[in-house]
């Protein structure tokens, strides 16, 4: 009888690797995707990953940005350098003073190293995956996460102005960074340098509100300059990779000299007006507005044709029914980007299989576009022209509508038809806007409220194929054209007021 065959042990072949605590868990596993195996002897193994001291800099070296974020309805903007450090030396000054900082254990492995231990009490360890909801649940909060960590739900604070997720961002100024160092017992093996951020997989699209040109805010542009409605927003609109404008009326040849005072609800713009889009660099028109089809065909036709010469492409309105319901499709830095959008009122979607103008919304054919494209690496932006509603609540109607297609996959889902802006909610991993508010419109203390003067610009971040998020830019049209930025004051108020309505009342820190 023969003996039993000996097993024969499975050597595993493929160079070990230790890794430091102060290595963030997502940079540790992208050298064990080289074909690495982890082990936890330091002394043996053949290669050693771990925080590289400042004066060790190297291109080399791998780095990884880290964010200073605090939960999405939060007032502050940002802090200085020196109010962090002094939350983490144990004098604490600024409006975080006396919270805690909140991380995961490799974080403060690697700022420990980098900044010397905290002072009690300045740090709070939270495992990474629950974080977020730590913060939430107890803010006013604040929070140190790795750029791959960043969510919609999270807001980027900036420190010293600067923001990772910001197109102006410089590293060399910024002090949540850190570099990593690959070590070996004997020659390296030819592996990758890693970084978590990559500007050049950057893109920002930013969102707008009502757009007409007419009336008094045309009268305002004769007699002050075409481009004066952009002269206090144009630099942000120009930074950014897509800039949308929701032009709700026609640029038409024949249109009448502009009337402050016109009665009727009859719309359109000279076609000159142009150069205002052009001056503040949009790249993207909605055309879902009510006020498309004033003019009839021609003027509608004369449009579209306007903005195919400037290179401006369009969406949810067209040349017909086909042209004016098919998502426009974009990829920015990688990043596949989807439009749709549509008009959810009767009586002012006149596109047809013949005729030009908006497109009404179908949500059977808009949501599984949603979903189609989604699941080919899209991300989708649906804008509508819905209801108009003199309050910042959304109806419970409004509501339904809007959540359907952030439930189909969109992740942002905006209202374009606000001239009062309303309350925003996160939705089914998407962020939901329900109304901006005007951008260039001449509705000026109207009814004896300013209501109508204020309003959102909304810049939306994405990264590498992922939506990280959405920075609001409160605006306020001091008279018939021209918004402006809201002073800090002014945008204070505005925030805590529009939180507290989106059913997010929290306590706040100190302004």
């Amino acid at each position: 009888m023969q003996p039993p065959p000996t097993a024969v042990p499975i050597v595993d072949e493929r160079p070990s690797l230790w890794a430091g605590a102060a290595a963030p868990p997502s940079l540790r596993d992208k050298f064990l995707e080289q074909g690495f195996q982890l082990t936890s002897e330091r002394a043996s193994a053949d290669l050693v990953l771990d925080l590289a001291q400042p004066t060790e800099a190297s291109p080399e070296n791998s780095t990884w940005t880290f964010t200073l974020v605090a939960p999405f309805p939060t007032v502050i903007d940002g802090v200085s350098s020196q109010e962090l450090l002094s939350t983490w030396n144990g004098s604490s000054f600024g409006p975080f003073s006396g919270i805690p900082l909140l991380m995961d254990q490799a974080t403060l492995a690697a700022f420990s190293a980098l900044w010397d231990e905290p002072a009690p009490g300045a740090v709070r360890i939270v495992p990474s995956d629950e974080l977020l909801d730590a913060a939430w649940t107890q803010m006013p909060a604040w929070a140190i996460v790795p750029f791959e960590r960043v969510e919609p739900k999270w807001k980027v604070l900036t420190i010293d102005g600067q923001s990772p997720i910001q197109k102006g961002f410089d590293p060399s100024v910024y002090p949540l960074i850190a570099n990593y160092q690959l070590t070996c017992s004997g020659e390296c093996p030819a592996v990758t340098v890693f970084q978590n951020r990559d500007a050049d997989k950057l893109a920002t699209v930013v969102l707008t509100g009502v757009t007409a040109l007419v009336r008094a805010t045309a009268a305002t542009m004769e007699r002050r300059g075409v481009l004066y409605p952009g002269e206090f927003v144009r630099e942000i609109f120009r930074e950014a990779d897509i800039l949308h404008i929701s032009n709700e009326v026609p640029f038409y040849s024949q249109c009448p000299t502009p009337n402050p005072v016109q009665p009727d609800l009859r719309f359109c713009s000279s076609p000159r007006y142009i150069e205002l889009l052009l001056d503040i660099g949009t790249d993207v028109v909605e055309l879902t507005g009510d006020h498309f089809a004033d003019y009839g065909a021609g003027a509608m036709l004369e449009t579209i044709q306007i903005y195919k010469d400037h290179d401006m492409q369009y969406y949810g309105g067209g040349l017909n029914l086909q042209d004016g319901r098919k998502p426009l499709l974009l990829e920015v830095n990688g990043n596949k980007l989807m439009f749709i959008g549509c008009n959810g009122k009767q009586g002012f979607a006149t596109a047809t299989d013949t005729i030009p103008g908006a497109v009404q919304c179908d949500y059977d054919y808009i949501l599984p576009q949603i979903v189609v494209h989604r699941a080919q690496g899209y991300l989708p932006i649906f804008t509508v022209q819905y209801f108009e509603f003199d309050t910042a609540n959304a109806t419970s109607q409004q509501m339904i509508d809007f959540r359907k297609p952030a439930e189909a996959g969109a992740v942002v889902v905006s209202g374009s038809q606000a001239h009062v802006p309303q309350v925003m909610e996160f939705h089914g991993g998407a962020f939901i806007h329900y109304g901006l508010g005007n951008l260039f419109f001449d509705q000026y203390n109207l009814y004896g409220s300013d209501i109508r003067q204020k309003g959102f610009i909304t810049r939306h971040i994405f990264y590498d194929g992922q939506y990280l998020g959405v920075e609001l830019i409160p605006t306020f049209l001091p008279d018939y054209a021209r918004p402006r930025l809201m002073t800090p004051g002014e945008r204070v108020n505005f925030l805590t007021e529009y939180f507290a309505r989106s059913g997010w009342d929290f306590p706040q820190a100190s302004q």
